[in-house]
């Protein structure tokens, strides 16, 4: 391949983008199946195609920094239709801080206790416990309690897709039917990417998502080292 083309940062955008594209259509054409989310598949196109090409990721990296870059104010504008909803947050705050309070820290505990139950090493365990946070904050704390970010960003994609993918259906399984019950319990478990399919839902489902993601983040980040130490 020409490396000329390669060493720049549209290259990666490009990859990206085509790749994202090629998953919507196949999400689409299997009428959205959940294993063809194209979060997921796109993913796997660019690895695919960076392995049989014999890509240099430093090269893909280029303009993959640059998509990674937005995801901080991709983030931060998820703010909007909560703006919208603010009456909503208003007649639920109490509910809303009592169950992103429990949500967070029972994601942390299972993480902790099933790791140690399946003997998983302690520095995977660390890797782990971000992984419903949005991936800027995981990754800090994840290096502040001694993990390794880039598994965290792993788990934290793994759990995004599965969040987006499952939500619905858990909800139905459940019979989880308030919009705000919902929204909490998609932003605390799976944060911006489950958000996504939050937003599809509704947009009080999308607001209350949006701020769970920020109130997760913010006690994830006190109480993960204060229950690693104590457990």
């Amino acid at each position: 391949m020409n490396i000329k083309l390669l060493d720049t940062p549209f290259f990666g955008i490009i990859i990206s983008l085509l790749a994202f594209n090629i998953g919507l259509y196949l999400f689409e054409k299997a009428k959205k199946f959940p294993l063809l989310n194209p979060l997921v598949t796109s993913g796997f196109i660019v690895i695919l195609f960076i392995k049989i090409f014999n890509v240099p990721m430093e090269y893909y990296e280029k303009g993959g920094n640059l998509i990674s870059f937005f995801l901080a104010p991709a983030t931060v504008a998820l703010s909007m239709p909560l703006y919208r909803q603010i009456n909503k947050l208003k007649e639920n705050f109490l509910p809303i801080i009592i169950g992103s309070l429990v949500g967070a820290i029972t994601a942390i505990i299972s993480i902790i206790f099933l790791g140690k139950l399946l003997g998983i090493d302690e520095i995977l365990i660390k890797s782990f416990i971000p992984k419903s946070i949005t991936t800027p904050l995981g990754m800090e704390l994840s290096a502040l309690i001694g993990g390794i970010p880039p598994i965290t960003v792993f788990a934290i994609i793994v759990t995004g897709v599965s969040g987006n993918a499952m939500a619905p259906y858990v909800c139905k399984i459940f019979n989880i039917k308030h919009p705000v019950a919902k929204g909490l319990g998609i932003g605390i478990s799976s944060h911006a990417v489950g958000t996504a399919k939050a937003i599809e839902m509704g947009e009080i489902e999308g607001a209350m998502s949006a701020l769970s993601i920020v109130i997760a983040g913010i006690i994830t980040f006190i109480v993960a080292p204060i229950l690693l130490i104590l457990v």
